[in-house]
């Protein structure tokens, strides 16, 4: 006997109650699955090493799931300020206002709405996944129609369907604190670095005298101590002292790039179990929240066929915007074009708003942006090109 609430079958399993997962538990809930169970390793709230930085675009997706006050009593921020590599800036207001949202209240505010919309919450580490012709069964005895793995980087559904984690220059490594904010106008600021490109160190203010602070950069084939991650945090944030930074957690960023198949059957997986991480900025909110919506929604409208169904929805979806992010960062490789693509945004707000829609949500490239920053590497570009290397 698989045991429900009453010894049935779920109609669906969500496994991890993150962002992706609690969007995967309101997608099936909306679509019409009348039993949705949502497990997660630790009790909520709990912290999670993050950014804690949402964009417009998840909020669009939670009005989508008629969530509401995800971000209340949080400030919001208007503004961006982006350093290049060679040390150019552009500093201009959002499209839309941005948040900073420790991960501890964003996420168990969005749990709150999956189960006040009738999802059943229960703390469970899953071990063993079985998948038989008509259910998946998890470690023996929670048996589902369809099940979401919405449970990380280290997503135990990913290794079920025999997908490893991502290789080197496709996965980053990232340290987060908190530490207080910096002096003037609320904004948020991303300084990139040229040693160690691709890497960036970040300062998002929460609006309580603190920020949520720290740096990251892409794994290739050298192992990176803590030492070295706050070194580096402090190099690219000289007003943070790395020594007062509070709460530190590093966590692993599986870039979209390197994207496994999104399912199999009655399995599918969303959010950082999917690689969909921003290989552009690092962001992962809006992909999480969007991919577990469509991937709920899946496995509740047709469980036999939820990976073929979640496929074809991600593909109409997202399929467009990572082409054209997979396309921006194989260009961002190249630190003098990070650098003529700051100069053009600073020049041209167009430009700028297409980098940000790129970076933040779903955007696409266009042929005027390309134009832009290629015109930028024109004048000086062979001298420019030569210090960057």
């Amino acid at each position: 006997m698989w045991a429900g609430e009453d010894g049935g079958v779920w109609d669906v399993i969500v496994v991890g109650a993150g962002p992706a997962g609690a969007a995967a538990a309101l997608g099936a809930r909306r679509a019409g699955a009348a039993r949705v169970l949502l497990l997660d390793r630790f009790d909520f709230p709990r912290d999670k090493a993050c950014g804690d930085g949402i964009a417009a675009h998840a909020l669009d997706v939670l009005a989508e799931l008629r969530v509401t006050g995800a971000v209340d009593g949080y400030a919001p921020l208007p503004a961006l300020r982006l350093v290049g590599p060679g040390g150019g800036t552009v500093a201009r207001a959002l499209p839309r206002p941005a948040y900073t949202v420790p991960r501890q209240v964003f996420d168990a505010r969005l749990v709150a709405a999956a189960t006040a919309a009738g999802a059943e919450l229960r703390r469970h580490t899953v071990r063993t996944v079985e998948v038989r012709e008509d259910r998946v069964v998890l470690d023996g005895d929670l048996a589902a129609r369809a099940v979401v793995g919405a449970d990380g980087a280290g997503s135990v559904l990913r290794r079920a369907l025999g997908h490893p984690v991502n290789p080197d220059r496709h996965l980053a490594l990232a340290i987060r604190g908190y530490a207080p904010a910096r002096p003037g106008p609320p904004e948020q600021l991303i300084v990139t670095s040229s040693p160690r490109w691709p890497a960036y160190a970040w300062s998002f203010p929460i609006g309580d005298g603190r920020a949520n602070v720290g740096y990251g950069e892409v794994l290739r084939g050298e192992p990176l101590t803590r030492a070295h991650l706050l070194e580096r945090l402090g190099a690219l944030l000289p007003d943070t002292d790395p020594a007062a930074v509070t709460d530190l957690r590093a966590h692993h960023l599986p870039l979209s790039t390197h994207r496994p198949a999104p399912g199999r059957g009655r399995v599918v997986l969303a959010g950082d179990a999917l690689s969909l991480i921003n290989p552009f900025t690092g962001e992962g909110i809006f992909y999480a929240l969007r991919s577990g919506a469509l991937a709920g929604a899946a496995a509740a409208d047709a469980p036999a066929l939820a990976a073929r169904r979640y496929a074809d929805a991600l593909r109409r979806r997202l399929g467009t915007h990572l082409r054209h992010s997979s396309v921006a960062a194989w260009l961002a490789r190249r630190r003098w074009v990070v650098d003529a693509a700051v100069r053009a945004a600073r020049r041209d707000e167009r430009v700028y708003r297409t980098v940000v829609e790129l970076g933040l949500g779903d955007g696409r490239l266009d042929a005027r942006t390309l134009a832009r920053i290629g015109a930028g590497l024109a004048p000086g570009s062979a001298s420019a090109r030569r210090a960057a290397t």
